[in-house]
C-alpha cells in the first residue's frame, strides 16, 4: 500500500467521523425541537381557555347591553327614575361637602 491509499484511508475515516457528528447533531436538534413544541403546546392550552373565557365574557356583556336597551327603550320611565335617582345620589354628595365645610 502506497502514500495515496493511506491519504486515502485517513479521508474517509474523516468523512465517517464528520458524518457521524452530523447525524448526531440532527438527532439532538429534533430532540430540542420536540421539546419546544410540548412546551409551546403546555404554554398554548392555558391561553386559548384565557381567550375562550373573553369571548364568553364579550358575548354576555354584549347580551346584558342589549337587554338594558330594549327594556330602557320599551319603558320610558324607567330611564326617568334612573335619572332621578343618580341626581338625588349627586346631591345627597354636595350636601355633605357642605356640612363637612361648615364644621
Amino acid at each position: 500500500m502506497g502514500p495515496g491509499g493511506i491519504a486515502t484511508i485517513i479521508a474517509a475515516s474523516s468523512l465517517a467521523v464528520i458524518a457521524v457528528a452530523v447525524a448526531y447533531t440532527v438527532i439532538r436538534a429534533s430532540r430540542l425541537i420536540d421539546e419546544i413544541t410540548k412546551t409551546l403546546s403546555m404554554i398554548n392550552s392555558p391561553l386559548k381557555s384565557l381567550s375562550n373565557a373573553g369571548k364568553s365574557i364579550e358575548n354576555l356583556t354584549k347580551k346584558v347591553s342589549s337587554a338594558t336597551e330594549s327594556f330602557l327603550d320599551e319603558n320610558p320611565m324607567a330611564m326617568k327614575a334612573a335619572a332621578a335617582i343618580v341626581t338625588a345620589a349627586k346631591l345627597k354628595k354636595k350636601g355633605k361637602k357642605k356640612s363637612k365645610a361648615k364644621e
